[in-house]
């Protein structure tokens, strides 16, 4: 009994800080999002890329480089120094310019990505977060159930004492009793695994929550064309969006290795001065200045420019294949969640008739034991279908609200303003 009841004590202290000081959704996206290493990992990628855009455009820009080499003569010790300066400018270089194109294609898939990863995040800590509502729901139905059970032995036991009932009541109510204790047990478990996910994603250690309030309106999906919304999702997810800035990297990368056989033209100035004993007297410390117009022209590299040219073939094919396979699952998970946001609200409805009809149930259920119609294991039931239907009540508002928030990401609509609406949907901070 020690065990359980500090068990207990520790479930009140994780659920119970009081409701004034409890956290909404909205603060703890806030905390997600300065300490989430996912996001993190996403912008760090997109400061990568844009490293690489600046990179290869570089080479499209002017190149200047600076020389200096010192020559000694070992016969009359004679020396010569050489200072050379060359400054040169690329004026077509076609694979060059589709390099730099295809990374720069490639720094609009990386913003895609970095918007589908707040996005994604905004599911995560939803989901975390309502996660640790619906347990702590678990625990608080389990508990209900253990202190309804607790009372149904004692008053057991009193109608055994006076001789209203047989001892095969006592002990089925111990029964169930202890097995509602381990429900607790476990609920409790539960409940820390789920403040576990949510710290993971936070950082930090949650405090207590708000919860939904009693009142939730549930709505059908706008619009209630299950079609439209997949189009939304082909349109708008960022993730998609990523692919196809991919694809068209990709292609740009072939037209790359294409042009590496094509002739390159540049103009270049050099200049050279050159002093010291070995340099003519007319000669010494003056400058020489060339501007030369340069046409290079590519004749044979031993196969390596076409076995470039089909890798980047391949490589093209590649991805192609994989933004038909992230289509197809968009389109599934778009579908999939339309349909579970029709289904909880069908759950919602179902679930509440439940709950009404379990309280009309038990209430029989004990006015009928109070006159001897119903035995102790009719009572004992009637708790556990009340308990339950609770339960499975407060799963499908949770189950609802993370649909919709989910049917929203797939459709690319998913943000930081999405889940301001879903924060009045919970409880104000003085309600209890």
């Amino acid at each position: 009994m020690k065990l359980h009841a500090l068990v207990l004590s520790l479930a009140a202290t994780l659920v119970g800080a009081g409701p004034a000081h409890a956290e909404d959704l909205l603060q703890v996206y806030a905390q997600a999002r300065a300490a989430d290493p996912l996001l993190a990992g996403a912008d760090a990628q997109r400061g990568v890329q844009r490293e690489l855009a600046t990179q290869a455009r570089a080479a499209l820009l002017p190149q200047w480089s600076l020389g200096y080499s010192e020559t000694r003569y070992q016969a009359d010790g004679a020396r010569e120094q050489r200072s050379t300066s060359s400054l040169s400018q690329v004026l077509l270089d076609l694979g060059q310019l589709r390099r730099w194109q295809a990374e720069t294609s490639l720094v609009s898939a990386q913003d895609a990505r970095v918007l589908a990863a707040e996005q994604d995040l905004c599911a995560r800590v939803a989901s975390a977060y309502f996660g640790v509502l619906s347990a702590q729901a678990a625990l608080k139905n389990a508990e209900a159930n253990e202190a309804a059970f607790a009372q149904q032995v004692q008053q057991a036991q009193e109608r055994f004492k006076a001789g209203l009932s047989a001892a095969v009541d006592v002990e089925q109510a111990r029964t169930y009793y202890q097995l509602s204790r381990g429900a607790s047990i476990q609920a409790q478990e539960s409940l820390a695994d789920a403040r576990q996910a949510l710290a993971q994603i936070t950082g930090q250690q949650p405090g207590a929550l708000q919860a939904l309030a009693a009142d939730l309106q549930a709505q059908e999906p706008q619009p209630q064309d299950r079609q439209a919304w997949v189009e939304q999702a082909l349109q708008a997810n960022p993730a998609l969006q990523a692919q196809r800035l991919a694809l068209q990297a990709s292609e740009q990368r072939i037209g790359a290795a294409g042009a590496v056989h094509l002739p390159t033209v540049s103009v270049g100035l050099d200049s050279t001065r050159r002093q010291g004993s070995a340099v003519s007297e007319p000669d010494s410390g003056r400058s020489l200045t060339q501007l030369a117009l340069r046409l290079n022209i590519p004749l044979f590299a031993g196969g390596a420019t076409e076995s470039a040219k089909r890798q980047a073939v391949h490589q093209r094919d590649a991805v192609r294949e994989q933004l038909e396979a992230a289509r197809r699952a968009l389109v599934r998970e778009t579908e999939a969640q339309y349909q579970a946001v029709r289904a909880s609200l069908a759950l919602l409805q179902s679930s509440a008739a439940a709950v009404q009809a379990a309280n009309q149930a038990l209430a029989s259920t004990r006015a009928g034991q109070a006159l001897g119609t119903r035995s102790m294991t009719d009572l004992l039931l009637a708790i556990q279908s009340q308990t339950a239907a609770q339960g499975a009540h407060e799963n499908a508002r949770h189950r609802y609200v993370l649909a919709t928030l989910l049917l929203q990401q797939a459709a690319g609509q998913l943000g930081e303003p999405t889940l301001a609406k879903l924060n009045l949907l919970l409880q104000s901070k003085g309600e209890s």
